[in-house]
């Protein structure tokens, strides 16, 4: 039996349509597995899904349920005027649909929490390749800055398992007892604060002050997915955790745009993508 691997939000306005649903499933597991199929030619029926949706795939026993807060905090954090990937649907669609029915994202994205998914149909990104200006030579990639950009669902679902990892990372010492930045109430703002007052105190009792700054250069870029979930699990980080954060970085495409071409898909082996809301807590790990 092939496993869920798909998700597909086109099947949602059929979804809503679709009658014969409601006396097949509970309304929390209608969604969830209308918008799921199977890779190949065949799909799966309403009724084969609902026959064998909890063979496929199980949900891992130490995730605690997506509650309905969690989605309400993730897309107040989502930026209205964030540029869409190959959905191209603006964040504002997102919060409109979660205001008129806020159990509907709630809905599609509670399964892939509980079974550690992320699906590759949302790892498509576009990348918008631009000149970088001021370069006597245009031979080395380093004069092509890539802007991606990233489905806005799929950072829906990004920023629940940011908030989820940060805590988990804290708790089994993943991160420096020191790093500023990445993580909720220990932002960069916070960090600049503590150190113009470390400074400013130090000068005030007459002391030289030295600060050191070191700019690391494609830091996302050389995230290794392997190395990274052998340190989740090397620590105890729950298993869903690794296995979503394995499923996020192991299967992403990117399609490319120079000058007004679009490129094929094509696979990306190494890095966490620039803009998604996890990013920086990986790298920081």
């Amino acid at each position: 039996m092939n496993a869920i691997i798909a998700f597909d939000l086109s099947t949602l306005p059929r979804l809503l349509h679709h009658s014969s649903l409601s006396p097949l499933l509970p309304a929390p597991r209608a969604l969830p597995i209308a918008c799921f199929t199977r890779s190949g030619p065949n799909h799966l029926s309403p009724g084969e899904a609902a026959r064998s949706f909890d063979t496929i795939l199980l949900p891992f026993k130490d995730c605690p349920g997506l509650a309905t807060d969690e989605v309400g905090r993730a897309l107040a954090r989502s930026s209205p005027s964030s540029a869409p990937g190959p959905d191209m649907t603006p964040n504002s669609v997102w919060k409109r649909i979660h205001w008129v029915a806020p159990y509907l994202i709630h809905y599609l994205l509670a399964p892939l929490v509980a079974l550690g998914v992320h699906p590759p149909t949302l790892t498509k990104t576009i990348g918008i390749v631009l000149d970088k200006p001021g370069k006597l030579s245009f031979y080395s990639p380093s004069s092509f800055p890539i802007i991606v950009l990233l489905q806005t669902f799929s950072k829906i679902l990004e920023r629940i398992m940011n908030s989820r990892l940060s805590c988990v990372a804290r708790l089994v010492s993943l991160l420096n007892l020191h790093q500023w930045g990445s993580l909720a109430r220990l932002s960069a703002l916070y960090a600049t604060a503590t150190l113009t007052h470390e400074v400013r105190t130090l000068q005030m009792a007459g002391r030289k002050v030295t600060t050191l700054f070191l700019d690391m250069k494609g830091g996302f870029n050389n995230i290794n997915p392997s190395t990274l979930c052998g340190m989740f699990n090397a620590q105890g980080v729950n298993l869903y955790l690794v296995s979503w954060t394995k499923s996020f970085l192991f299967s992403r495409t990117c399609q490319l745009l120079y000058q007004d071409s679009l490129k094929v898909f094509a696979p990306v082996s190494v890095g966490t993508p620039q803009g998604s809301p996890v990013s920086p807590l990986l790298f920081v790990i």
